[in-house]
């Protein structure tokens, strides 16, 4: 039995839009539920997700999963009290695990896989993370769409691909390059960090803010005087994404000495 209410949508949603996706989302788990069968979303947003766990609560049984521990788009999965967290990873796992490789010599990026899959008339709630690395890019779909990707997805770009599935055990998350950004700054508020970190004027870092297109460690931000903290990630859509790698205490003009990773 369901532990928590269906009319809490209503509260918790901040949009139609949100209306509609925790109502798809509760009757998907529900079902599982009433029936004390394995039941899961599509892949969520961590804006999506953390609205489907402030909605579900503390209901047992329920886990997020991504396909590997550092996820950021991940699943909501039910499962019920004769099957452990253990299950996902095995065969019938509601994910897949997709291994693109491509020519040593090519530099496929993360918005080029994406934009394929896209073009392939894929959903982008059936895509998990995309993990891009030196000749090979690891990303995960929904099972029910793995077989579709193998025969479809044949390149990236200009980049030619060969398309398999691999075991979620030998999933390969390669490190993203970064570069070392070293500043003062007046505060760790969003704008100036934003404005340090991607090198554009604090009224700029403002305006992207107040556009909705900021997120701290994946959820939407819209206020620049959010004070942030070492090892959050920023993200800004037509920007890119960095992190606060470290906060070195203060300079002798009273301003804060940051390193920022920014992603390339």
């Amino acid at each position: 039995m369901l532990h928590t209410d269906r009319n809490n949508i209503k509260k918790i949603a901040q949009s139609p839009e949100d209306i509609l996706l925790l109502a798809k989302l509760w009757d998907k788990i529900h079902a599982g539920i009433q029936r004390s069968i394995p039941a899961n979303t599509n892949f969520l947003s961590p804006r999506e997700l953390n609205m489907a766990q402030y909605l579900f609560g503390d209901e047992p049984g329920l886990y997020s999963f991504g396909g590997y521990p550092e996820a950021e788009r991940r699943m909501l999965c039910y499962l019920p009290e004769y099957l452990d967290e253990s299950s996902l990873q095995e065969e019938g796992s509601p994910l897949v695990c997709l291994r693109a490789t491509f020519y040593n010599g090519d530099t496929p990026a993360h918005k080029d896989f994406l934009g394929a899959l896209m073009g392939a008339g894929i959903a982008r709630e059936t895509l998990g993370d995309i993990c891009v690395g030196k000749g090979s890019c690891d990303f995960f779909v929904t099972s029910e769409i793995a077989p579709y990707v193998l025969q479809n997805l044949t390149s990236a770009g200009r980049t030619h691909l060969h398309l398999e599935a691999v075991p979620l055990s030998q999933v390969q998350i390669s490190q993203p390059e970064t570069k070392e950004i070293r500043d003062t700054v007046a505060s760790l508020r969003l704008d100036s960090i934003i404005s340090s970190g991607f090198r554009v004027g604090r009224s700029a870092a403002c305006q992207y803010i107040a556009a909705g297109k900021a997120a701290i460690d994946g959820l939407p931000c819209e206020k620049p005087d959010k004070i942030l903290q070492e090892g959050m990630k920023i993200s800004v859509r037509g920007l890119g994404k960095i992190k606060i790698r470290s906060v070195n205490g203060q300079t002798k003009k009273g301003r804060i000495s940051v390193v920022i990773d920014r992603y390339v």
